[in-house]
């Protein structure tokens, strides 16, 4: 179980101690949008910020966006390293000599297997968060020693895995069963959210789609007023059929998708509709139906852009006031 202790407007958990952050609030790494300015306000806020080390073209350029997130704040930040089963892969190793040989001391991972990038890490006293979608891949991760893991849930954007589990049910299911810090991830954007998570054990929050729509978020303003104007209900699920599914914003492009691929069409028939390029021309240009974007069903409840630091620091305060509130509660009720 978590281990929390209010003081005063932060909340300790074994995630802040861990880590070295200040409050139990991470920026989830994503394409296209963990870069340095986005971090660095998450971090500056108390949060933990996190590049995205494959939005950079090379290891060079991961280097370079991390001098220029260590220019913007001294607190500490981390880097997301996404490993996908692809044609011709990525130089990982030097992705991941950049990061130790630059002082990361924390990084994301997600997608395949962790295992491979651990030692070089655990060498250099590197500090691991994996993202799972499933408590028997939390609990492999942690027994290959990862040093926490990030939940994701059915609601979130993305993959959600293929086992369709809401968070209220996936997030106690597995701190019930690990030992060490889990976040919740997906579905959450404020501080009824953190203190939710926090009741069902986990130690911390992750939010893509929340840092997605605030101000440093390097992304096309009609992306961040989309989400503002945006339901619950406007997110597909593409590649279901594949079995490879995906939460993605609800356009012309995802609606294509699903109809190819639900009357028995292959990747290939869609290939050109998802690809990572058309997508990055939404975020650039903010022509919303450019192609495939992800965004969690969470944009239900979000209705502001904020500065990101300034965001962080309110859903901790709102967190801190709904444990308050319900513990006067009990206390009165008692």
């Amino acid at each position: 179980m978590t281990h929390q202790e209010n003081t005063g407007g932060a909340l300790r958990t074994r995630f802040t101690e861990t880590f070295g952050v200040t409050h139990p609030v991470v920026q989830g790494g994503m394409q296209w949008v963990g870069r340095a300015e986005l971090a660095a306000a998450v971090s500056a806020g108390g949060g933990l910020g996190i590049l995205t080390a494959l939005t950079q073209p090379t290891p060079e350029d991961l280097a370079r966006e991390i001098q220029r997130t260590r220019d913007l704040t001294d607190a500490p930040f981390g880097v997301n390293l996404t490993i996908l089963p692809t044609i011709s892969p990525p130089p990982y190793d030097e992705y991941r000599r950049v990061v130790v040989e630059s002082g990361v001391k924390i990084v994301e991972t997600a997608g395949s297997n962790p295992a491979p990038h651990l030692p070089l890490f655990k060498e250099h006293g590197v500090k691991v968060i994996h993202k799972c979608t499933s408590v028997r891949h939390a609990l492999k991760a942690q027994a290959v020693g990862v040093d926490a893991v990030s939940i994701d849930g059915f609601e979130c954007a993305g993959h959600p895995g293929e086992d369709d589990t809401p968070g209220l049910v996936l997030i106690p299911a597995a701190v019930d069963r690990l030992t060490i810090p889990a976040l919740a991830s997906g579905g959450l954007a404020d501080g009824r959210g953190l203190a939710a998570a926090l009741a069902l054990g986990a130690d911390g929050v992750n939010m893509g789609t929340r840092f997605l729509c605030t101000r440093e978020a390097p992304v096309h303003d009609s992306v961040k007023e989309a989400i503002v104007a945006g339901s619950e209900r406007d997110t597909n699920l593409i590649f279901r059929t594949l079995r490879n599914t995906a939460r993605v914003a609800r356009n012309s492009v995802s609606d294509k998708v699903v109809e190819i691929l639900d009357a028995g069409g292959s990747f290939e028939d869609v290939r050109d509709l998802v690809a990572g390029a058309r997508g990055r021309k939404v975020y650039e240009d903010g022509d919303l139906d450019a192609g495939i974007w992800s965004v969690g069903m969470v944009q239900g409840l979000i209705h502001d852009i904020p500065p990101a630091g300034e965001l962080v620091g309110r859903i901790v305060d709102e967190a801190v006031g709904v444990l308050r509130s319900r513990l006067a509660l009990a206390a009165d009720a008692g």
